[in-house]
């Protein structure tokens, strides 16, 4: 089976491991996921994560976070665009997430940002997924 979208599949894992209650989500590891996890575990929705060398391509391990009383922290996390349909901004356009309380993730020309990140470097780019 092939994957046509790796970041939706990445996503996808962390959401049924939140669901299912799991301490960490392997996937296969690739570096745009690897900046998504670092995204992920700066803004607090992550404990950590790591890439293991295994296989052909290593396996990128997640480690989900909770709050004391066992609440998700990620309540939400959506893929914008699509391998169908690419979702881009300006710098001026970039979308924020329940009035600034999640977080936008684009894909930009100076690498993987935050949307607040991309407003202070004023780039725009490709909308990857948003996490609230």
């Amino acid at each position: 089976m092939t994957m046509t979208d790796p970041i939706a599949d990445m996503l996808t894992r962390i959401r049924n491991g939140l669901r299912a209650r799991r301490d960490a989500v392997d996937i296969p590891a690739a570096t745009i996921k690897t900046e998504i996890a670092r995204i992920l575990k700066e803004e607090g929705y992550i404990e950590d994560f790591k890439v293991r060398r295994e296989g052909p391509q290593g396996v990128l391990q997640v480690q989900l976070k909770y709050t004391s009383s066992g609440e998700n922290v990620i309540s939400g996390i959506q893929r914008v665009s699509s391998p169908g349909r690419r979702v881009y901004c300006k710098k001026d356009e970039i979308p924020k997430v329940l009035g600034g309380m999640g977080v936008t993730i684009l894909s930009t020309p100076k690498g993987i940002h935050t949307g607040a990140s991309c407003r202070k470097l004023r780039v725009g780019g490709e909308v990857l997924c948003s996490v609230w």
